[in-house]
């Protein structure tokens, strides 16, 4: 099944126009995209490796990917938690970190960053083959360290989630 996006303008209005995921967009369009950390009670952060054929390849990162056409951010962040690690975050703590709006030449986008809490053993993570390689709890010096040495793709509102700290919410999508 083709993934179609629904685009918007810089200011977060909805354009009338779907595009199905890979069409080059204009530079006054923008598709969403969420980006979801995903932290324990201890304070550990789950993240992923991706897999050797995508872009940045072997990379650590958190969870997260494009909105598909109907879902706002938060639904996104939800679904693209439980697609790449079989992990259901529907009805956990969360909270809405922040939301930026980024070029890429022909797509770009508004990413919107959430942190969800969840108490998760890592035998119970059954990860997408086809995008994650590996997953781990790391605490924030280790996702620093692995940042430092090329090894951590950080996105927006990268040290806003790991040093997060306000109260998380529970919500039913």
């Amino acid at each position: 099944m083709k993934e179609m996006w629904d685009l918007y303008d810089r200011n977060r209005n909805m354009l009338d126009r779907k595009v199905e995921r890979g069409t080059k967009l204009n530079d006054d369009e923008y598709h969403l995209v969420s980006n979801a950390w995903i932290r324990n009670s201890k304070g550990k952060f789950l993240i992923s490796q991706r897999v050797e054929w995508k872009s940045h390849p072997l990379m650590w990162e958190c969870t997260g990917g494009s909105v598909i056409m109907g879902e706002d951010t938060y639904q996104g962040a939800i679904r693209e938690v439980k697609e790449e690690l079989g992990i259901d975050v529907s009805n956990v703590p969360y909270a809405f970190v922040g939301t930026t709006t980024r070029y890429y030449k022909d797509c770009p986008d508004i990413l919107d960053v959430y942190i969800f809490e969840i108490d998760i053993s890592i035998e119970k993570v059954t990860f997408q083959k086809e995008e994650v390689n590996d997953v781990k709890w790391a605490t924030k010096d280790e996702i620093l360290e692995l940042y430092n040495s090329g090894k951590f793709e950080a996105t927006g509102f990268f040290m806003d989630a790991l040093n997060f700290e306000r109260e998380l919410y529970y919500s039913n999508v």
